[in-house]
């Protein structure tokens, strides 16, 4: 999975800390610090949120799981409070409310 910035400008300096960390130069430390200011974050998602994002998008639950990789019940289910989305699936929803369903397709 490829990873997703916060802009183009981070982007760059998130790659040139990586290879001095792969070469031994810079410390997992500080390469944390540079993955919390570079990489898009993952938040918590409310039921209304999600639903409001899967509307934005124009599209079903069953089209909105399928770009996720889910069940439609499991869609179905943040959307009412019943589940919340975790790990993976929550990251996928951050970068489909930062930018757009295609991101993830």
């Amino acid at each position: 999975m490829t990873r997703q910035y916060k802009s183009e400008a981070l982007a760059a300096a998130h790659e040139a800390a990586l290879g001095l960390a792969e070469a031994g130069l810079m410390s997992k430390q500080t390469m944390r610090a540079f993955d919390e200011m570079c990489l898009t974050p993952v938040e918590e998602m409310a039921a209304e949120e999600i639903r409001a994002l899967r509307l934005r998008e124009n599209a079903s639950q069953a089209v909105f799981a399928r770009y996720l990789n889910v069940t439609t019940g499991l869609v179905s289910q943040w959307e009412r409070g019943e589940k919340r989305p975790r790990g993976a699936s929550l990251k996928l929803l951050t970068l489909v409310a930062k930018n757009g369903l295609g991101a993830v397709a």
